[in-house]
């Protein structure tokens, strides 16, 4: 079994899916935080978007087709702001994150904070990794982008929005470098902030720049010791350059701290196949 795979098992049992799955796809650098999509665009993403939610319920069944209406019908007419949430619950059990996503920003645009922007774009970000349908992915990136700079708007402090946008930017690929820019604009002010280092860390990674990862995942620990996983990260790295050594010491160091029985105990068969 690979590094790699190890790794993935130990991340799952220690519940810490958090930001592995935000870097999927990097790119390159420079750009300006006011970028905003054109009306026209925007209007046509959304129309791409509920042209795709349209089609999906005509493949519901009869009692799931007529419950969905209701719920549409009753959260449109509502004025409560959290109305929408019956019909992001809805997608939810549909295992369509995509089309929650589209709900989940109605309820921002009736709360306008930069907090509910902002959780609009997360869920438009996490749902390209589980859409199938490859046509789709540019419009939930595009929407992505447009709930974060909106909560950017609400907030100019709010430095998650920033760099989740930045990492549209570059996973989309339309404009990597703006991506890069504005995280290097958010390092100027918040250069301790973890998310940011892990977001430069993994896109090093997946760009297989293998010695820039290795020193943000080092100041990932610097920052916050207790991230022990940025060891798992680091021992990936490491076998990638072909450095045992380095490999085994890394997974060592992380089966000395974590909690996880399970996940120690997965760690210490890799490494003892390492040293064979």
């Amino acid at each position: 079994m690979t590094l790699a795979r190890k790794t993935q098992i130990a991340l799952v049992l220690t519940a810490v899916v958090l930001f592995v799955l935000l870097f999927l796809a990097p790119k390159t650098h420079t750009g300006n935080l006011e970028t905003k999509v054109n009306e026209k665009a925007k209007s046509t993403e959304v129309a791409n978007l509920e042209t795709f939610i349209t089609m999906a319920t005509k493949s519901l069944k009869l009692d799931e087709k007529k419950l969905y209406d209701a719920l549409l019908k009753s959260a449109t007419s509502s004025k409560i702001d959290s109305a929408f949430n019956t019909v992001v619950q809805f997608w939810d059990k549909q295992k369509r994150p995509d089309f929650a996503a589209y709900f989940v920003e109605k309820t921002a645009k009736r709360k306008q904070t930069s907090l509910a922007y902002y959780k609009a774009g997360e869920r438009y970000y996490y749902a390209v990794r589980f859409t199938k349908d490859n046509n789709e992915i540019p419009t939930l990136y595009q929407s992505a982008i447009r709930c974060y700079e909106k909560a950017i708007e609400k907030d100019g402090n709010n430095i998650d929005a920033k760099i989740q946008l930045a990492a549209c930017f570059v996973e989309d690929g339309n404009d990597p470098m703006k991506g890069i820019g504005l995280l290097r604009e958010v390092e100027k002010t918040d250069s301790n902030n973890v998310k940011l280092q892990l977001t430069f860390a993994f896109f090093s990674a997946k760009s297989q720049q293998w010695d820039k990862a290795i020193k943000r995942f080092e100041k990932v620990l610097v920052i916050d010791p207790l991230y022990i996983e940025a060891y798992l990260h680091l021992a990936d790295a490491y076998e990638q350059q072909g450095q045992k050594n380095k490999t085994i010491e890394m997974l060592e160091k992380y089966a000395n701290v974590t909690d996880d029985a399970m996940a120690k105990q997965e760690v210490l068969k890799y490494i003892e196949q390492l040293k064979k």
